[in-house]
């Protein structure tokens, strides 16, 4: 561990009957509505768009999130999500 932060060292993604994701290695919910979830992961970041969507479970300390919802969509993004420039803003435009 490195600054009181928790090293995960692999990210899943476990998508059920695309109503139910579970996620690890997530660091931190950057943002998060009913159509679009923005996370942050050991792999970079991941954009899940969909409908009716609810974080369900989230544990930052074990890396794990569950959300529930129509799954239309999961994207990564390599670059951070919290740099300059915005990409939440670009997202919901």
């Amino acid at each position: 561990m490195t600054d009181g932060k928790m090293e995960f060292k692999n990210q899943n993604i476990l998508v059920e009957n695309r109503s139910k994701v579970t996620i690890t290695g997530v660091e931190q919910v950057e943002s998060f509505n009913e159509n679009t979830i923005v996370l942050i992961t050991i792999k970079g970041g991941i954009i899940i768009k969909g409908e009716g969507l609810n974080v369900g479970k989230l544990n930052i300390d074990d890396g794990n999130i569950k959300i529930d919802g129509i799954i239309n969509g999961i994207t990564y993004s390599d670059k951070d999500l919290s740099q300059k420039g915005n990409i939440i803003g670009k997202i919901f435009k």
